[in-house]
């Protein structure tokens, strides 16, 4: 028996991808090597477009614990350890959920399991061949070791991933080992803790908020309260001497007296744990050589890492890998898929990749040491309150500046990019635009005049649903979005013209295979 596709590795871009793989009616079997989900406490948290992304899929109330939309941060944010005026822009791309690895984990094993999702924990990939049809696949489990064939093998086995070296595909980029990062779980004198802002005043030295980097001459220092947890106190030192000591919060403690110049009290955390008490030396900032090997895919910490710059970005990419490659396999299993379906995933992410690399070296230079950097910083500064120099940081740090090319030279501005925040008037009452894409299938979305395009026969697809509706927004008139929320066609028109109707099925041939009469 042929799966259709393994997934190598159950973190988060490894289950966000089987869920997608369900929903578009594909059988992916998930490989986990851990017999239980780590406790290890990971990323804090997710920003940007993908608390976009999670909501079109129904996720984000889950994730949240909070029935509303996710709303926009408008009014104070970082780029590299500076403050960015939020309420300079008329719409914050920058969206925050702040919540635990580990229970991004539990909440997307429980929708995996929900669509019926297998999922072999203590079961990982040792070796791997392909041919025309199928990837054989070696499999080390709690018994004996055995082989599963499959259609597609993914690798979301992280930055070191087996399944990307099985491949022989190469992670070229850069290692930064200038870095120290000393962070442990703590608690703080309380008087130090303003109750309205939540931000720590240090005597000595002022004010730090809360969750935001903050540079010095000497280094960074950051103070993240999680809700229901201990605050993370963190420093980044540069040029440290090398050390194989355990971590303490002493060290921690010493650090903050180097960054700061004052001392700062800091008792062991309350609580059970997991607690956080590490010191990572360096980082490394990699690509890989190619996305896709035949049948073989990466996503995830697997494709491209980043030397840390706060925001969780790698978990914010590879959750939009898993989207992205998610439609685009189950098109070519079930055999709808266009010529250069599956090519466009790579295209597509590495864009992405390479754009969160920029970000990643911008954020770097910015906060390192030294008076040339804080000269530099001045002038950067001044530009930050120039409303356009805040959208182009906001955008970046979001990842809302990402515009695929959908291949219409002329077309709308929001083609390419990923769909608006719309409320609707639809025949089943008020609805967002989210709540129309949970099902993961292709949307055109008709607010024309006379619902138009819906009453057009010749634009009926068996693989997209048609939409009429109703908004307050007088454009666009017409979206069509791809199963992983991004506008393939879009226009402002009341009633498009033949010309537009043509560019429509063009867009509609090209992202889901050519168009025959919908079955009723």
């Amino acid at each position: 028996m042929i799966t259709d596709v393994v997934i190598a590795g159950g973190g988060p871009n490894g289950l966000m991808l089987a869920c997608e793989l369900s929903l578009a009616g594909a059988r992916p079997v998930v490989l986990e090597r851990l017999i239980e989900p780590s406790e290890e406490p990971k990323a804090n948290g997710l920003l940007g477009q993908v608390v976009r992304m999670l909501d079109h899929r129904g996720l984000h109330e889950r994730l949240s614990g909070d029935p509303h939309p996710p709303r926009p941060n408008s009014a104070y944010f970082m780029f590299g350890a500076m403050g960015l005026d939020l309420s300079l822009l008329q719409d914050s791309p920058v969206y925050a959920l702040p919540v635990p690895q580990r229970r991004i984990v539990q909440v997307l094993q429980e929708r995996a399991i929900e669509l019926g999702v297998e999922i072999r924990r203590g079961h990982q990939v040792v070796g791997l061949s392909q041919d025309d049809d199928a990837v054989t696949i070696d499999v080390a489990g709690p018994g004996e070791a055995y082989q599963l064939r499959a259609r597609y093998l993914v690798g979301a086995d992280g930055a070191h991933s087996t399944t990307r070296k099985l491949s022989g595909i190469s992670f070229p980029g850069v290692t930064y080992d200038r870095m120290t990062v000393c962070s442990a779980h703590a608690t703080v004198p309380a008087q130090w803790i303003d109750p309205a802002t939540g931000a720590l005043n240090v005597p000595g030295h002022g004010t730090v908020l809360p969750f935001l980097p903050h540079r010095t001459e000497h280094g960074g220092f950051s103070y993240a309260p999680m809700p229901g947890h201990p605050p993370l106190i963190s420093t980044t030192e540069w040029d440290r001497p090398a050390t194989d000591a355990p971590m303490s919060l002493e060290e921690l403690r010493a650090s903050i007296r180097r960054v700061l110049g004052v001392d700062v009290p800091l008792d062991p955390p309350d609580g059970a744990g997991p607690h956080v008490l590490r010191r990572l030396t360096g980082g490394n900032t990699r690509i890989a050589e190619r996305f896709a090997d035949g049948r073989v895919f990466l996503i995830g910490d697997a494709a491209h890492v980043y030397a840390a710059t706060g925001g969780g970005p790698g978990l914010n990419l590879g959750l939009q890998d898993a989207v992205n490659l998610g439609w685009k396999l189950a098109a070519e299993i079930r055999g709808s898929a266009p010529p250069g379906l599956l090519d466009s995933y790579e295209t597509e992410r590495r864009s992405a990749a390479q754009r969160m690399v920029l970000n990643a070296q911008a954020q770097s230079a910015l906060i390192a040491p030294g008076g040339d950097v804080t000269g530099l910083r001045a002038v950067f500064t001044e530009l930050l309150r120039d409303h356009s120099t805040v959208q182009r940081l906001a955008d970046l740090l979001a990842g809302a500046d990402v515009r695929y090319d959908m291949g219409e030279p002329q077309a709308h501005p929001l083609t390419g990019r990923f769909a608006p925040n719309m409320d609707l008037h639809t025949p089943a009452g008020p609805l967002r635009l989210a709540e129309l894409t949970r099902n993961a299938r292709p949307l055109l979305l008709d607010l024309t005049e006379e619902a138009s395009l819906a009453a057009t026969p010749a634009l009926r697809h068996d693989h997209v649903d048609i939409v009429t509706a109703r908004s307050h927004i007088p454009a666009p008139t017409a979206l069509l979005l791809r199963p992983d929320g991004y506008v393939a066609w879009a226009s402002a028109s009341p009633r498009p013209d033949p010309t537009e109707i043509e560019t429509l099925r063009a867009a509609l041939q090209r992202w889901f295979g050519v168009i025959e009469p919908a079955h009723t």
